[in-house]
């Protein structure tokens, strides 16, 4: 959907995921999206050299989230949000709807 906008599909996956997370790691959205880890990675790291999103270290763990200080951040958020609501149901399941806090242990499904 907006794969022309952004140059791939790659960054239109991860600013979905980062509207629907808040933040992210390169492994857990390539495991999201079953896309190699380095594919995820390049884009990352020149969204991120584009003041767009930004990151840091939990740990050992790089977390990326947008960059609050980005001049277009609200325009950009707006347009990914609008560009959400078009995707289809199952694939707004299949990648973005995912629990991601761990269950209590006993807790009935």
């Amino acid at each position: 959907m907006l794969e022309g906008l952004f140059g791939n599909v790659i960054v239109e996956k991860i600013f979905f995921f980062l509207n629907a997370y808040g933040e992210g790691y390169p492994l857990g959205m390539a495991n999201t999206f079953g896309e190699p880890v380095n594919r995820i990675q390049q884009q990352l790291k020149r969204l991120e050299s584009s003041s767009i999103i930004v990151s840091r270290l939990v740990g050992k763990v790089r977390l990326y989230t947008f960059n609050p200080r980005y001049p277009f951040l609200k325009e950009l958020k707006t347009l990914v949000s609008k560009a959400y609501e078009f995707l289809p149901e199952a694939e707004k399941d299949k990648y973005y709807r995912r629990r991601i806090r761990p269950r209590r242990a006993g807790k009935p499904l």
